[in-house]
């Protein structure tokens, strides 16, 4: 304790390893990048619906955490392993990445696939994934899976899609050339998102009606106004 981050921490308790300096901050990124930011994602509705019933913290934290699935936060180890087989298959068909996406995505299409990890319902380019990806060239993280993420984004750009990395792409192929466990990719997106739920859950006990109608475009925000929060 006062010895290494949380981001750090929690590298140690997923690989048996502190990481490096740069390591360590590019972890806090990754979990920073992925903390809650508003109240309409499926695991905060979840979370304040379990809550508004008068089930306990615990219940409720639980309930946002189980609706992490496929389609919320599990973009991450879906878009690491595809990354993955881009990779192989631009080794095992001595072909280059940018060919090896091209042709790994007109199968998807033909199939009825979709690429995960790329594109964003709110952000044309999402901006968390330039400074995620700066940090980890800072910390010397550039390896296949980052570089087929690139290839992945030219190819969309070539067929006229604007589908750029979001920021579930990015941090599964950053964790990936990190040499994590895919499996864990969902987890730590979990850690990410928890502290958020909490707050969610206590701001439905504390402020909300209990069993209210619970809108995720009707709400409206009365905490702190915008200022400055520049880190240390």
């Amino acid at each position: 304790m006062g010895r290494v981050s949380f981001g750090a921490a929690v590298y140690l308790t997923l690989t048996g390893e502190l990481p490096s300096a740069a390591v360590a901050r590019l972890m806090d990124a990754i979990l920073v990048s992925s903390i809650d930011h508003g109240a309409t994602p499926p695991s905060a509705l979840a979370a304040r619906s379990v809550a508004s019933t008068g089930a306990t913290l615990s219940a409720s934290v639980a309930a946002g955490i189980m609706s992490i699935n496929r389609h919320h936060g599990g973009a991450i180890e879906d878009c690491a392993r595809q990354l993955k087989a881009i990779a192989d298959r631009a080794m095992r068909e001595s072909i280059s990445m940018d060919e090896a996406a091209t042709r790994t995505l007109a199968a998807m299409r033909e199939g009825g696939e979709r690429m995960p990890g790329f594109g964003h319902r709110l952000h044309a380019k999402d901006p968390r994934t330039a400074r995620l990806f700066e940090l980890a060239r800072e910390a010397g993280v550039d390896g296949v899976h980052m570089q087929a993420a690139r290839a992945v984004e030219k190819a969309f750009a070539a067929a006229k899609k604007s589908l750029p990395i979001n920021v579930d792409g990015a941090i599964g192929a950053i964790l990936a050339d990190l040499g994590m466990n895919p499996a864990a990719f969902n987890g730590i997106f979990m850690i990410a998102r928890a502290p958020g739920l909490v707050a969610h859950v206590i701001e439905e006990q504390i402020r909300e009606r209990p069993m209210r109608r619970i809108d995720p475009v009707n709400h409206g925000y009365d905490g702190p106004p915008p200022r400055s929060l520049a880190g240390p």
